[in-house]
């Protein structure tokens, strides 16, 4: 999983997706907003980024992840213009598969934004969907963090397996 906090993003990257996490009825969940707090550092150190929003609606969440991440970046005063919308996606797969489609056929690399414990697996799909990426880590909340990183390792397996 270290593997995955390399290398860091440096803006060269003309669009950065930002993967989704579980929303609270509209309410970011808390690896969520690390998530975005991350990705509001990156958006307004690199002006120029794009940022693909990905994340669907699923139980409990009154609006899909997407549209959480959104209203957040709007209201901390990132453009509507610099926002691309992906709110179909249910799992890692799909968020990086139909965030692609949203990105110009030229473009070969991108950059990840993610729970630092999530960048592995991703940085592996994406490849395996024809992409190079660059990261940026949230931090894991420390009341999640166990649980998280050994499910994570274990769908790390998965995928070094059997793939997506």
């Amino acid at each position: 999983m270290a593997d995955g906090l390399k290398p860091k993003a440096s803006g060269s990257n003309e669009y950065a997706i930002i993967l989704g996490a579980k929303v609270n009825g509209e309410i970011p969940s808390l690896s969520l907003q690390y998530r975005l707090d991350a990705a509001l550092d990156y958006a307004q150190q690199h002006p120029h980024v794009y940022l693909i929003l990905s994340g669907g609606q699923g139980a409990g969440e009154h609006i899909s992840e997407a549209e959480a991440m959104t209203r957040f970046l709007v209201e901390n005063d990132i453009t509507e213009e610099r926002l691309l919308f992906e709110d179909m996606s249910t799992s890692t797969y799909e968020n990086l598969l139909y965030s692609i489609e949203k990105i110009p056929d030229y473009i070969e690399e991108i950059t990840i934004i993610t729970s630092d414990y999530h960048l592995a697996r991703a940085k592996r799909i994406a490849r395996s969907l024809g992409f190079q990426a660059d990261v940026v880590a949230a931090e894991t909340p420390k009341v999640v963090e166990l649980k998280l990183k050994t499910r994570e390792r274990l769908a790390l397996i998965k995928n070094v397996i059997v793939g997506n």
